[in-house]
């Protein structure tokens, strides 16, 4: 192949790629225009979503608070007797061997 070939080849592949770019350039627009239609939609169909949901009482809501309440209070008991335990057999046995 020639220099003025490849030249003219070369020629002909960047005029390609510059309407390859210019029709890339026109396909951003398009997206930016979809991207709030969307969200829209997103926000639209999460409202409707939360209407279907069953939400409890305040009655429930503190009942079930205090059935938390209870259950972290309970397990704290149970690590500090279980920490106080510990810590005595390990005093014991470092006096043992004192």
């Amino acid at each position: 192949m020639s220099e003025l070939e490849k030249r003219a080849e070369s020629k002909d592949t960047e005029s390609v790629n510059s309407k390859k770019s210019q029709d890339k350039a026109k396909t951003p627009a398009k997206k930016k225009d979809k991207k709030p239609n969307r969200v829209a939609r997103w926000f639209k169909d999460l409202r409707g979503e939360l209407k279907k949901v069953t939400w409890p009482t305040g009655k429930d809501t503190l009942k079930n608070v205090g059935t938390v309440i209870l259950c972290v209070l309970i397990v704290g008991v149970f690590i500090w007797v279980f920490d106080f335990v510990a810590r005595q057999v390990v005093e014991a046995l470092l006096n043992l061997f004192r």
